[in-house]
């Protein structure tokens, strides 16, 4: 059966691989960005492309609402706008961490909520929020990007019950690490504070901000030789696979490597958990 896609940031990275994996899949697509003309070497009958800037709640509405009315369904809704933010939580200024937040949590949810009353009326859809392996544990310097991860896994849990009813599934897509420009060009920095160079040289391996528009050095070049990101194209067909199934999970880990990184932030979870003797980890 032929369906038809919702997706956000659809231009570039993971969104590209979704685009381009339903389109091959047969089924048609609405893809969304904020300069629709990076989809135009896309261009075919069963792809159409919207402009959304997804931090507007009043166009995100009306871009829903004309994708409806172009397809007459939407079948999956797939939240993927978002972008990387690297700093300590003092070093950000109120407008770097409001945008984050706008884009990474907002974002979706305002697609959802515009989306819910179409799927309810349909009796059928499926949402899929594109997450990462960061919203399970934490780690330095990601402490704004893991907290709107966070958010948008605790909506979406709650979604997921509520939704479940009207024969609606949510899931949310944990994700590894995949070569996407997320860690290049479209990663903001925040302005480096001196007393936190030890903390970037420990997690980044410089005491300063990496520039993303630089050339790497030679050194970062055999790193990256040793540890090859994952191709988008195997997220795209993992989350092909995923709403094909009758009943989706809530909770689907994707990428290489990327069960090892939950299964490390739940356990030490758990150990944190035991410090406290009143408390016992369910078997």
């Amino acid at each position: 059966m032929t369906r038809t896609w919702f997706i956000t940031g659809a231009n570039r990275g993971l969104g590209r691989a979704f685009t381009e994996a339903a389109l091959a899949h047969g089924d048609h697509v609405v893809g969304t960005a904020r300069d629709p003309r990076t989809l135009d070497d896309l261009a075919q009958e069963r792809l159409t492309v919207l402009p959304l800037d997804v931090r507007d709640r009043e166009s995100v509405r009306a871009t829903v609402e004309e994708a409806f009315a172009v397809t007459g369904t939407l079948d999956i809704i797939v939240n993927n706008a978002g972008y990387g933010l690297v700093g300590a939580v003092e070093e950000f200024s109120e407008i770097e961490i409001r945008d984050q937040m706008d884009t990474n949590f907002y974002g979706a949810v305002w697609v959802s909520q515009a989306a819910i009353p179409h799927l309810r009326a349909q009796g059928h859809g499926h949402i899929v929020q594109i997450s990462t392996v960061g919203a399970v544990g934490s780690m330095p310097l990601f402490g704004m990007y893991n907290a709107g991860k966070w958010a948008l896994e605790g909506f979406s849990a709650a979604l997921a019950d509520e939704l479940r009813p009207f024969g609606i599934a949510v899931t949310i897509a944990q994700l590894g690490g995949f070569a996407t420009d997320w860690a290049g060009t479209s990663m903001r920095f925040a302005a480096p504070n001196l007393a936190y160079a030890d903390v970037r040289t420990a997690i980044l391996g410089t005491a300063d901000y990496p520039d993303p528009h630089a050339a790497p050095a030679a050194a970062e070049v055999a790193e990256e030789a040793e540890w090859v990101d994952a191709d988008p194209a195997v997220a795209a067909a993992a989350v092909l696979e995923l709403v094909d199934l009758p009943h989706p999970p809530l909770r689907k880990i994707i990428g290489p490597g990327a069960q090892q990184m939950v299964a490390m932030a739940l356990d030490q979870r758990r150990l944190d958990y035991a410090r406290d003797p009143e408390f016992s980890w369910p078997a």
